[in-house]
């Protein structure tokens, strides 16, 4: 069993331009990508990690794999390689911007019998897919991806796993709420290291600096 995470990293995360700088950005996103990488190897679920990126990166445990391809002809081709590679062979696919995902989130995801699970994420996103018969399946990110993945998926055993930890996709700052209040990994202490605190205003918990 294999899982993939799409990783772009130059002038990553820019919706968050109004709080971090383009490099605090890029190392926020690198955190992640290490939080998200660290609960694949540990949960003990795979074969193979690896780390679809556009530039060289430096990961502990994963290989990284590089492209110049978009989001979706990347992971696509990573699937049409895979499938040749070895029959059959499930496949996971994981955003890189979800830190907050555990290890029993990963095992609920690969550990059922269905051909497809997606586990979406906010506002009609997908965060991950498993895939059992990658030749079956193909991916159609950005926009409403997560109703294009269902109907790519008609006439297979689909399931879809509900779950906050990995629903929770930092993209926006008020995002970073949610890695301060939940998170335990390095996305956390990169935040907390650059003077991002909560803050709580008429009700409502956001961020301050």
């Amino acid at each position: 069993m294999r899982a993939v995470i799409p990783f772009k990293k130059c002038n990553a995360k820019s919706r968050l331009s109004s709080l971090l700088t383009e490099i605090e950005r890029e190392e926020l996103a690198t955190a992640m990508l290490k939080d998200v990488a660290g609960t694949l190897v540990s949960s003990g679920c795979f074969d193979v990690v690896d780390i679809l990126s556009t530039t060289m990166i430096e990961i502990e445990d994963v290989n990284i794999v590089l492209t110049e391809m978009g989001l979706n002809e990347a992971l696509n081709e990573y699937l049409g390689k895979m499938s040749l590679h070895k029959i059959n062979e499930p496949v996971l696919i994981i955003m890189a911007d979800i830190p907050l995902v555990s290890k029993k989130n990963i095992k609920d995801m690969v550990s059922t019998n269905a051909d497809i699970v997606i586990a979406p994420g906010r506002m009609g996103g997908t965060n991950a897919i498993f895939i059992r018969y990658p030749p079956s399946f193909h991916v159609n990110y950005y926009g409403a991806s997560f109703l294009k993945h269902l109907e790519i998926a008609s006439g297979l055993h689909t399931e879809i796993l509900d779950s906050f930890n990995l629903s929770t996709d930092i993209d926006e700052v008020s995002d970073l709420a949610e890695v301060l209040l939940h998170g335990k990994g390095r996305s956390h202490e990169y935040l907390k290291k650059i003077g991002i605190n909560i803050s709580a205003n008429c009700g409502r918990v956001g961020v301050k600096r």
